[in-house]
Parts: structure tokens; C-alpha cells; sequence
């Protein structure tokens, strides 16, 4: 990263807005926003009716509704190929992505699924004795205990492990953002879980759950988990989402045990290593 922080510009925002209207899904991930006022992405545009945020590892790209049908996707993908991408998220796997990406030599890599549920809380939430206790996250002193949890918790994700103390902190800005939203489980002092909500439009996203490697195994995702129910309760909120990676057995099986079902799915492809077109 050099420089300081910058703004996404209006009519980006606007695009993103638009987009979701119509498809239902943003077509940029919070954190690819956030990489970008970071300047860890750049944006690619055609006019103002395609933008794409790209990062060394990958890209995600959108075409105005208004101007879709007029081969602006293909135009931006080829850019894209030729300045060396080889990742790309499509969100919500439209028809029209996957044909894009067939007809360029792209193959389905990782899946993240999409769930919904009702907000049913199965009642007050406890922590057993010696387990610990549920707080809310201390903007100005968790910052650093959490990004080093994180970092942990998810250390093969490509995307969540490698979170920033300058990234929460951009995070923390957003409109959203709410600390009593953001839960954290105490054992002896130390953050060993979270669950961290994202409320937006009368809606309730699990934005991220994790618990401390040496600490799985004890439920205490599901605890965490329960806690996030019960706070959407508390707030009046009645259905809430998530997302989860597909090869991700235990959150599945948790998020089904509460009622949760899928909804949609992201997939993100790669440039096929067989692939002999020349870009």
C-alpha cells in the first residue's frame, strides 16, 4: 500500500447500487472495496458503464444494466486477460458469467455459497463455566488481538486471513459498522472467537465467525453463532445471510442445524493452464 486512503468515486458507487438492484448481489466483495482505498486494487473502466477493482490475485467486474447485451463484459474480460489477471470472481453465477467465462477458457475454482435464514434465537445464550464470556469488540484496543486471531483463524484463506490493522480500520468507517455488532468470546482475558455482524437495510449478515485454531472442537462456533441470533433478535431484526466457502464441512453443518439454506453461489474461475487462446 503507499499513499493515503482514497474514496470510490460516485459513479462506481452508483454502478454498485445499480447492479444490486437488478441481480440481487453486489458485484464487489466489501473487502475488494476496502483494497481499493487501500490502493491494493486499481480500477479498470470502459467509460463509465463497466468497472472492474483488480488486485495481483484476482478481479471482480460489473457492466451497468442499462448497457449490458452490448458486448462491454467480453471487452472488459479481454482487457483484463491481456494485463495478466488469471482470477475472477463472478457473484451470484448468472447464466450470461458462465457463458463469459466458458468462452474465454476460465474454469471453476472455488464456490462460495450464498445462505439464508430466519432470525429464530433457540433462547438466552450461555457460556459454560470456564469457557469464557461473550463481549462486544473495543474499537481503538482489539484491533490488533483480532487481527492476530484472524490471521490464525483463517490462515488459508485467501482472502480473510490476510485482513489488515489498516483494513479493520476502513472497515470500522463504514456506515454499518456498530461495535456492540461485532462479538468477541473471552477466556481468561484472551479473544479466543468472534462473530461479527453486519446489519444493513433491515438485514442481518454473519459478515465473519471464527474461533481460535487450539479452540476448535469445543462448539464454540455454534455458541458464537447463537450469540449473533440472539443480537439480530435483540435488534428486531428477522432474517439474516452469510457466506461460506463449499468444502467448508462444519460451518455447513451448523448453518443447516439452525435453518439456513442456500440462496445462491459465487464461483470464482481461473484461466484453464490448457487454455490456447493468446491474450
Amino acid at each position: 500500500m503507499s499513499g493515503s486512503p482514497r474514496s470510490v468515486p460516485d459513479w462506481v458507487v452508483r454502478l454498485i447500487a445499480d447492479a444490486k438492484a437488478v441481480d440481487g448481489t453486489p458485484p464487489f466483495s466489501d473487502q475488494s472495496l476496502v483494497d481499493y482505498r487501500m490502493r491494493d486494487r486499481e480500477l479498470v473502466a470502459i467509460d463509465e458503464d463497466a468497472a472492474a477493482l483488480v488486485s495481483p490475485k484476482d478481479a471482480e467486474f460489473v457492466v451497468s444494466p442499462d448497457s449490458r447485451g452490448r458486448g462491454l463484459g467480453t471487452r472488459l474480460l479481454e482487457m483484463l486477460l491481456a494485463g495478466g489477471s488469471t482470477l475472477f470472481w463472478a457473484h451470484g453465477d448468472a447464466p450470461a458469467a458462465r457463458a463469459l467465462a466458458a468462452s474465454h477458457g476460465l474454469e471453476p475454482v472455488r464456490e462460495l455459497l450464498h445462505f439464508v435464514g430466519e432470525v429464530s434465537p433457540s433462547g438466552r445464550v450461555a457460556v459454560d463455566e470456564g469457557g469464557g464470556v461473550i463481549e462486544t469488540f473495543v474499537p481503538h484496543k482489539d484491533e490488533d488481538e483480532w487481527v492476530a486471531l484472524n490471521a490464525r483463524t483463517f490462515a488459508h484463506h485467501p482472502e480473510q486471513g490476510s485482513v489488515t490493522r489498516a483494513d479493520l480500520e476502513q472497515l470500522e468507517k463504514e456506515s454499518w459498522f456498530r461495535a456492540d455488532n461485532f462479538l468477541v468470546l473471552l477466556r481468561d482475558g484472551v479473544m479466543i472467537g468472534y462473530c461479527w455482524l453486519k446489519v444493513e437495510d433491515d438485514r442481518g449478515e454473519f459478515y465473519v465467525v471464527g474461533v481460535a485454531p487450539d479452540h476448535q472442537g469445543e462448539h464454540l462456533g455454534s455458541l458464537l453463532f447463537d450469540a449473533g441470533l440472539a443480537r439480530l433478535a435483540e435488534l428486531g431484526i428477522r432474517s439474516a445471510h452469510l457466506y461460506v466457502e463449499r468444502d467448508n464441512a462444519a460451518a455447513l453443518r451448523l448453518y443447516g442445524s439452525r435453518g439456513f439454506t442456500q440462496d445462491s453461489i459465487d464461483i470464482q474461475y481461473q484461466v484453464s493452464t490448457g487454455s490456447t487462446r493468446g491474450y
